[in-house]
């Protein structure tokens, strides 16, 4: 009976131990006689008959995969390998059988890539989800794509890993390609978007331009004919053209003494259109239709070879740019120019020494940046950071592959592991992280809710650390926030950087939000003890020269604010009831200018007067008096917002007052106090008191606090005329860092 390949991958790797990444080459694996011959043996039987989910016969495709192995100089060993990964999934004990007759790292092997099968299957479906859905999503589907790479290169410590799915996608393109079949939308974007380029990073060129002519015949057919028919409606004398003038320039090269091999650079399809939608240009325009490439010994002879190429044909400067003296930002080193013949034809030509050449094919700086940057990328793009570096890494390792034989690879992604969603969206997180982790990379809030977790379906302590491949599933509560023990490093709850910063701020945000409870409830049981529950407590907080209530509650639950600053503000609504030694003032009852309750004037000792705490007027202010029980009259002015309160409890105890004649010739002074805010500075409460000096007003009181940079101050002057005490303000709040000057 045929089998679906991917579909019961999914249920032999749920059902089955999938070993570790085996950090290997082929090379490295024990070589065996007559390997490929029976590795095909062992799989015959098993899947002669089976299809995969493209409909293609699964030996015919191991064949052709093995195929492509070779072409690329896959060792025999790994074109061995191809079999026994599509022979996995068929086998009931496949570990087991496997390393018995093959050994452990091809069990290994074959295991590992039929997973990744699985996984790249989930993203897929994923990023197909994406795409469906608005604009807002197509950022979230370019870094899923840039996810699946690095997915990708995650399972591929073993690069056999990477050159099995890469040969293997190749041949699915082949297959639709042959059979005309209709071609699913996300196998064509993954090959364009995640294949292609990875073939390209690792310099595997015979298969990324291969993979993306076809991924973009199936994606865009009407504009791949198109192109297709510019470049074959002259295509017997274009490539004629090339050939001659490739064999003239060399027999002309070297004939003068430059020893040059030049070679015809074909140009495929989607390189052609990429260039043209990049560049903006028609194709009469892409100069690299013809092209050819000039391999030189040396650097003088590169520039040699320039200086011929451009005094027999006529250069298009627009057209040149010199690689050697300035190299690419990733280290591409040649010349390119483009020139016309003596006929009007156009011709790319580049030239370079042979190490550059292979510098540029196989070693680690190759164009891989540039070429994949985008429509508008032809700018020159960095290669660099660390996941540059490690593809830099396994660019490396493949060149190994390919010329050594016994030697081990390194694990170049051992700091990063790429776990899945119950959606199959990938996440990129640290080797070690837990599914605490993953729940604040995903978003904090799930972090703060997170609860429990199932990992591939099972539950899991929170302190397990995940695996590559994972699907990750975070049970949360509804309200709640972290645990304590989360930031203890013995525990092993937490590994990112990031979610244990998340982790404090919200333990951070709590004992904020403590502390100003804590002081909102000392400032409401001031606020009932003086009788004052009315006052908006953003008003007293502004009053106080803070921003916002909360501000005011935070200083005071830090205890860097007194409360006996905020009593002062508020002052006592019966000012008599403390002691206070004032001038007396009095004034006779007058028959002729009565009014109610009377009138009293400076000088009649008929009721005994006191200046009022709250308020301390002083001449010329309007004043008005008031009848305290036992204390006879308190006089405030009449702006005093403690006296309005009074007035609207016992208005009936309101009398008129007005000064004295010795008050208002200045043979009397009162104190009032002065409210200063300011930038807290050296010398500021110097400076200060000496504008009180020299006016000539005597400082009885001083009080300051300091509350993070910002100085309040109160000064208790005493002055004979409360007009001058404006002029004095001013002055004051002249002086530098000085905010606000005002009476109180």
């Amino acid at each position: 009976m045929k089998s679906q390949f991917t579909a019961s991958t999914e249920n032999a790797s749920a059902s089955k131990p999938v070993l570790p990444v085996v950090a290997a080459t082929a090379h490295s694996m024990p070589e065996q006689a007559n390997a490929l011959a029976r590795a095909r043996a062992f799989a015959e039987p098993l899947l002669a008959t089976e299809t995969l989910d493209t409909g293609e016969n699964i030996l015919a495709h191991a064949d052709a995969v093995a195929d492509i192995l070779r072409s690329i100089g896959g060792s025999e060993a790994m074109q061995a390998a191809s079999y026994l990964v599509y022979a996995c999934d068929h086998l009931n004990r496949p570990q087991e059988l496997i390393a018995k007759a093959f050994g452990d790292n091809f069990a290994a092997l074959a295991i590992e890539t039929t997973k990744l099968v699985r996984v790249q299957r989930q993203a897929r479906l994923a990023r197909l989800a994406l795409a469906h859905n608005n604009s807002a999503s197509l950022q979230a589907g370019a870094l899923q794509t840039e996810n699946v790479r690095k997915m990708l290169l995650a399972f591929s410590r073993d690069l056999r890993v990477v050159m099995l799915r890469l040969a293997s996608r190749l041949q699915t393109l082949r297959f639709f390609a042959a059979s005309k079949l209709p071609v699913s939308d996300g196998i064509a974007a993954e090959a364009l978007q995640v294949f292609a380029p990875l073939a390209n990073r690792l310099g595997i060129w015979e298969i990324k331009w291969e993979m993306e002519d076809l991924a973009f015949r199936f994606q865009e057919p009407d504009t791949y004919r198109q192109v297709a028919n510019w470049l074959d409606e002259k295509r017997a004398e274009r490539e004629a053209y090339v050939e001659r003038m490739r064999a003239q320039l060399e027999t002309d090269l070297n004939a003068n003494g430059i020893g040059a091999s030049v070679s015809g650079r074909p140009k495929h399809i989607f390189s052609i259109v990429k260039k043209m939608r990049g560049k903006e240009l028609g194709f009469e325009q892409v100069y690299d239709v013809r092209a050819l490439r000039i391999i030189v010994a040396s650097v003088p002879e590169c520039y040699a070879a320039l200086s011929w190429v451009h005094s027999h044909y006529t250069p298009l400067p627009e057209e040149f740019d010199d690689y050697i003296a300035k190299p690419k930002v990733n280290g591409y080193q040649s010349l390119h120019t483009v020139v016309r013949d003596r006929g009007g034809q156009v011709c790319e030509i580049q030239i370079r020494t042979q190490a550059m050449h292979d510098h540029a094919e196989n070693g680690v700086a190759a164009h891989w940046a540039y070429k994949e940057a985008g429509a508008k990328g032809y700018a020159g793009v960095s290669a660099s950071g660390a996941y540059d570096n490690k593809i830099a890494v396994l660019r490396q390792l493949l060149a190994w592959e390919r010329d050594l034989s016994g030697t081990q690879t390194t694990g170049v992604f051992d700091d990063l592991i790429y776990v899945l969603t119950p959606e199959a969206a990938i996440v990129e997180l640290p080797q070690g992280a837990t599914a605490v982790d993953f729940a604040y990379s995903v978003h904090t809030s799930l972090g703060h809710r997170c609860r429990g977790a199932r990992v591939d379906g099972v539950m899991v302590p929170l302190n397990t650390p995940l695996k590559n491949g994972q699907t990750v599933e975070v049970i949360t509560v509804k309200e709640g926030g972290p645990s304590r023990d989360w930031l203890n490093p013995d525990q092993g709850y937490l590994v990112s950087h990031r979610a244990r910063t998340k982790v404090r701020a919200w333990f951070n945000a709590q004992a904020m939000a403590e502390t100003i409870a804590k002081g909102r409830e000392a400032v409401e049981k001031l606020l009932q003890r003086e009788g004052k529950t009315a006052l908006k407590l953003d008003d007293l907080a502004s009053q106080l020269g803070f921003t916002s209530a909360d501000a005011l509650f935070e200083v005071v639950g830090k205890e860097e604010f007194s409360l006996r600053a905020i009593e002062q503000q508020l002052r006592p609504d019966e000012p008599s009831q403390h002691d206070l030694e004032a001038p007396l003032i009095r004034k006779p009852r007058s028959d002729s200018n009565p009014s109610k309750g009377g009138l009293l004037v400076v000088g009649v000792d008929s009721l005994m007067t006191q200046m009022a705490k709250c308020c301390k007027p002083a001449p010329p202010d309007a004043i008005c008096g008031f009848v305290t029980r036992g204390k006879g009259v308190s006089v405030h002015r009449t702006d005093c917002p403690n006296l309005k309160e009074m007035v609207a409890k016992n208005g009936e105890r309101l009398i008129d007052v007005e000064w004295g004649l010795n008050q208002t010739a200045g043979g009397s002074v009162f104190p009032v106090d002065v409210a200063v805010q300011a930038q807290d500075r050296q010398g500021l409460l110097r400076d200060i008191s000496e504008v009180f000096t020299k006016e000539k007003m005597n400082v009885t009181g001083v009080q300051t606090q300091s509350i993070k940079g910002t100085a309040w101050m109160t000064f208790t002057v005493e002055v004979s005329d409360s007009g001058r005490l404006h002029k004095v303000l001013g002055l004051v709040a002249e002086l530098p860092g000085v905010r606000s000057a005002r009476r109180r």
